[in-house]
């Protein structure tokens, strides 16, 4: 019987694909070469288990331990029945012997074949190489050009990458203060200071979209599509893309501007009752807001504004790979710029520094012109958040003639960083420390820049001895180099940076490059002339070029106007009338009607009710005008 067994095995494997006969054939000639009697008994489910993609020696230890349990059931007898099979095929032996031949042959060929093929390509690689070599043309020099131009413009792109992690203000504060604190904050905040500001009024939580920039609340209204973004074109790497308006949303944009000219506030509310989400409202209305001393407020304005912007993004607009450019040119584009400036100040008042920074990064990777001046206080975001060395590869990678330097901002806060890495060198071997030291930085900042340190020891302040000799030196007794750019961007960074200025060891840090100035100028008194011609070298034009850059925007500062000297910005009672006809908007597609029950009310009064989270108005409007209130506080 176990005889019979093995000649239907045998035969079945017939059937089997052939890479697996050739297999069996090998496994069998070992076998009769070693002239064992054990049984090739072989389990054909175990054969098909094999040809599902198992690893191969998987498949042989399954069929050792098939053929052992076989022998174990079997003994002798399947021995015996084995071993006549055996000698009673000759042929099939000789057969398999030929094959396995004729398969090691053509294993050897095709090596053969593989390596006479290599040695060719090896040739031909050799004779282009040396071809190559001897004829050397001037295009392959201005293709050379062109890579290494084309790797600085990376190199600029990829140092202004933006973290999307590191854009929220929420995330920020939970890694410096944990969640807890955050979360039992925004609870206290949310929760309305009186029941009578929850009369009347029910809460309607929407399902917003996530964006990078902002987080948005639920209790903001949902968004419409009447802002977009349209794609321009594609030039030397970048995608350039512009804002666009829907018909609808021009309507309103004119209303916006007809109300900006008479100064009217009520008029510029009531657009934001019919349009929330009216980009250039939002943004007058944040500064409305900042000015009355509702800075919260103000930041909340923003962040809707940003909200509105972001989900317009056309898909192919990646402003975070720093590869897209919003030109400020275009009218339609310029809010985007002013909203993110406005946020990241917000961000740097709120103490987030990091996120701030990756702001930054966004706003200056929008428009290479800069139209913002966020060049100008990068330095000071990255000094605050301890990015150290991102700094110095910014410096360096950001424009290839390295003239970043020549700003006062850089000038000063690379000689700071340098200071930072140097502590930090002397822990991390990896740090290089081969670089200009930070006194020498620091004195060279010192030489080019010499009205930065009277304005410092005013705006500090700076109340150390050393300061009074070191402003008696004639270098150093201006606040003026009579240069109207330099002068200017000096406003800037002292308006901008001077905190940073606070810490004492940079102070020992100043003084001590002041007095290294000082005696390099009475050693070497040519030293003042050539500092004076790279400082005209450096800012040659006799016109202020950054006069578009107010230094108050630069300034934490915020000057507050009392509510009632803007009592003149209020517009003519009911101007805002014939401008904003109710009606007028009602019959436009896509537009509903304004809220019911505040159409005798002031509108500004009804858009800052709108901004607190827990007032959302019903059908009827909130009961804060009803008669039955009234009669009960005569009472």
């Amino acid at each position: 019987m176990s005889g019979r067994l093995v000649k239907k095995i045998l035969n079945e494997q017939n059937h089997f694909p052939h890479q697996l006969i050739k297999e069996e054939e090998e496994e069998d000639d070992e076998n009769y070469e070693e002239g064992s009697t054990a049984p090739s008994t072989i389990n054909p489910f175990d054969l098909l288990n094999d040809d599902d993609s198992e690893p191969e020696h998987q498949g042989d230890e399954s069929a050792d331990e098939t053929s052992v349990r076989h022998d174990d059931k079997k003994g002798t007898s399947s021995g015996k029945s084995s071993a006549q099979v055996s000698t009673s095929n000759p042929k099939s032996k000789k057969k398999k012997n030929k094959k396995k031949k004729s398969k090691d042959n053509a294993v050897t060929s095709k090596r053969g074949g593989e390596k006479e093929l290599d040695l060719i390509l090896e040739d031909l690689a050799l004779n282009a190489n040396s071809s190559s070599e001897q004829h050397v043309t001037t295009e392959d020099k201005t293709v050379n050009a062109k890579n290494k131009s084309k790797s600085v413009k990376q190199d600029a792109v990829s140092i202004l990458l933006v973290d999307p992690k590191h854009l929220s203000a929420e995330n920020e504060l939970i890694r410096i203060f944990g969640s807890k604190v955050v979360k039992s904050f925004e609870n206290s905040n949310n929760q309305p200071s009186s029941s009578r500001q929850m009369r009347g009024v029910r809460r309607v939580r929407h399902n917003l979209k996530k964006t990078f920039l902002v987080t948005p609340a639920n209790t903001w209204l949902p968004l419409d599509d009447s802002l977009s973004m349209q794609f321009l074109e594609t030039k030397n790497g970048y995608n350039y893309f512009r804002y666009v308006h829907s018909p609808s949303y021009s309507q309103y944009q004119n209303s916006f501007e007809a109300a900006k000219a008479i100064n009217d506030i009520n008029g510029i509310a009531s657009i934001l009752q019919h349009r929330p989400y009216h980009i250039d409202s939002l943004l007058t209305m944040a500064e409305y807001f900042k000015v009355v001393g509702e800075q919260q407020i103000s930041a909340d304005t923003i962040a809707r504004c940003l909200y509105a912007l972001e989900c317009a993004w056309h898909p192919m607009f990646t402003p975070l790979l720093g590869n897209c450019q919003l030109k400020y040119k275009h009218d339609a584009n310029k809010p985007i710029f002013t909203a993110l400036f406005t946020h990241m100040k917000n961000l740097d008042r709120r103490g987030c520094h990091r996120s701030a920074l990756e702001v930054c990064k966004l706003l200056l990777s929008l428009d290479s012109d800069d139209p913002m001046g966020a060049i100008f206080c990068i330095d000071y975001f990255a000094l605050r958040s301890e990015e150290y060395a991102w700094l110095e590869k910014f410096s360096e990678a950001y424009k290839s003639d390295n003239s970043i330097w020549l700003f006062p901002n850089f000038s000063f806060s690379l000689a700071i960083c340098r200071f930072y890495l140097e502590g930090e060198a002397s822990k991390d071997a990896s740090i290089d420390s081969k670089k200009s030291s930070s006194s020498d930085l620091m004195t060279q900042a010192l030489m080019l820049h010499p009205s930065v340190i009277k304005k410092l020891v005013a705006k500090v302040p700076l109340k150390d001895r050393a300061w009074t000799d070191i402003l008696k030196h004639a270098f150093f007794r201006s606040d003026q180099t009579g240069i109207p750019s330099q002068d200017h961007l000096i406003n800037i960074y002292v308006e901008r940076n001077y905190l940073i200025w606070r810490l004492p060891d940079l102070q020992k840090l100043l003084i001590a490059a002041a007095k290294q100035v000082i005696e390099t100028l009475e050693s070497n008194k040519s030293e003042v002339n050539d500092w004076a011609c790279v400082r005209k070298e450096a800012f040659s034009s006799e016109k202020n070029e950054y006069g578009h850059l107010l230094v108050s925007n630069f300034s934490d500062s915020v000057n507050a106007i009392p509510h009632e000297n803007l009592q003149q910005f209020m517009g003519i009672p009911r101007a805002g009338e014939a401008m904003l006809d109710e009606n007028q908007f009602a019959n436009q597609h896509g537009n509903g009607h304004a809220p019911r029950g505040v159409a005798n009310r002031n509108a500004l009064a009804v858009l800052f009710e709108s901004m607190l989270p827990w007032v959302t108005y019903e059908e009827g409007g909130p009961d804060v005008n009803q008669p039955g209130d009234g009669e009960q506080d005569n009472q």
